[in-house]
């Protein structure tokens, strides 16, 4: 018999790789596993959907890192399409429901982990239920997507896809859609697209989605949904006009997971999500341990907790979730709010503080916008790119970059992200020792050039 019991609810990435990790440190004669996933798959990557959508990922399969069989041969009681429907803190234990049989019944815990994820938002408006209109967060909502779209009868007219939200999963869906041969429209309530970006650069996107035959129209929040007679969607009806679809994908974002726990007298943040101390244990709670898109994170740049939903935190979340409960030692000290994204040869990312993130916690800050190429200037596929830098006023610390350009753009974001988590001033960037070669970069690399700027406008702003 095991000596301790540890219960996991939610089988992806947090949840997962707490139990994968706990059973290194730990066999099954001193820990017994059991795992809940309310889904058909485990361990996959969410993040991969679009691409697989689109095209560029062939097989499901291909985007899932291990199987249930897999997990159950490493001794971790993995019980699938089961569902947490109630959570007893007082009495450890936890009821399940299984989705096959109807039944539900009762599991006692010694240590539990909570990785119940985030669900797409779905407003509350007429036809959002109705067949055709699909969010985008599982496996299964990808399967039931393509399913949707091998059902569409075929004719000689376009096929038209609209996608609500242009934040991330907006954009990459767009791509998705454009590539499957339909017309796309991204309908965007905001100012521009890609609200993570400053309206400046969240222009440059637009103006890109444009060039690739996306139509953008911002200031269209949407109010209903049509439908046929056959309860399929034929219109997406917003307050700047009506627009046709055979297809809409739900790109507005998501929110945690976490009506569970709030049920259950847990502490939840001013974004919805757990809020757990730097060992990922849920605050007040000893025993119980949360990770994944339904926490919040505290932002090292703000000072401020946060929500980001991303495969790569919540990795690192269960990492250090297993140590612990395994007898080992992980503390995960927070984000800088690190994110990349594409839409065909359109590349996004961004990291630390938007102008408007630094107005809300009270720094004052200066900003420099350069363009440039990703490669030299002379070397064969040299494209532009544009980089926006934000810097503290008076002390030069770099609070934001966001970068918007041509393949070999993105992944610069990087060398900020490092940057900020060290708290490096502007300054002491334009000293960095980057890698060059004219394949890769000009002689001044993109990030530098903005750096040298940002600086200079640090020095005018206090003379």
């Amino acid at each position: 018999m095991a000596t301790e019991r540890l219960v996991v609810i939610g089988g992806d990435a947090a949840g997962m790789s707490a139990a994968s990790q706990a059973r290194r440190l730990k066999g099954p004669d001193a820990l017994e596993i059991v795992a809940f996933e309310r889904g058909h798959f485990t361990s996959y990557s969410a993040c991969g959907i679009p691409y697989w959508v689109g095209g560029d990922v062939e097989e499901r399969d291909d985007l899932i890192a291990r199987t249930p069989e897999e997990h159950r041969e490493r001794d971790i009681d993995l019980r699938m399409r089961t569902e947490v429907t109630e959570l007893d803190v007082a009495g450890q234990r936890v009821r399940a429901l299984d989705r096959e049989s109807g039944k539900t019944y009762w599991t006692g815990f010694d240590k539990l982990v909570i990785a119940t994820g985030a669900r797409p938002v779905r407003p509350a408006l007429p036809g959002m239920d109705a067949a055709g209109v699909h969010g985008v967060q599982t496996l299964d909502d990808g399967q039931a997507l393509l399913d949707s779209l091998d059902a569409l009868p075929s004719g000689e007219g376009p096929r038209r896809a609209v996608v609500v939200g242009a934040g991330y999963i907006g954009v990459e869906m767009a791509e998705a859609m454009l590539k499957r041969g339909f017309e796309v429209t991204v309908l965007n309530r905001g100012e521009q697209p890609m609200a993570t970006l400053d309206p400046d650069m969240g222009r440059l996107v637009h103006d890109a989605l444009d060039g690739l035959g996306i139509t953008t129209v911002n200031g269209a929040a949407v109010t209903k949904i049509l439908t046929g007679r056959d309860g399929r969607v034929t219109e997406v009806v917003t307050e700047a006009g009506t627009y046709p679809a055979d297809v809409v994908v739900l790109g507005i974002g998501v929110e945690p997971e976490t009506a569970l726990a709030r049920e259950a007298g847990l502490p939840v943040g001013p974004h919805g999500g757990l809020l757990t101390d730097l060992a990922m244990r849920v605050v007040g709670h000893g025993n119980i341990w949360a990770g994944g898109d339904c926490v919040e994170v505290l932002d090292l740049v703000a000072g401020r907790t946060r929500h980001i939903a991303l495969g790569t935190h919540a990795n690192k979340h269960g990492q250090v979730i297993g140590s612990n409960i395994g007898g080992g030692y992980g503390t995960f000290p927070g984000v800088v709010g690190t994110a990349v994204s594409k839409v065909c040869d359109l590349e996004i990312a961004r990291t630390g503080l938007r102008e408007k993130d630094a107005r809300a916690v009270g720094l004052r800050y200066v900003t420099a916008t350069i363009e440039s190429t990703q490669r030299a200037g002379y070397y064969p596929g040299a494209k532009p790119m544009t980089v926006k830098m934000i810097a503290e006023l008076r002390t030069g610390r770099l609070l934001g970059v966001q970068i918007v350009g041509r393949e070999g753009s993105a992944k610069r974001v990087d060398v900020a992200a490092v940057a900020l988590t060290a708290g490096m001033t502007v300054e002491q960037m334009t000293a960095l020792d980057l890698g060059y070669a004219p394949p890769f970069s000009p002689v001044w690399d993109p990030v530098l050039v903005a750096a040298r700027k940002t600086v200079a406008a640090v020095r005018g702003a206090g003379s």
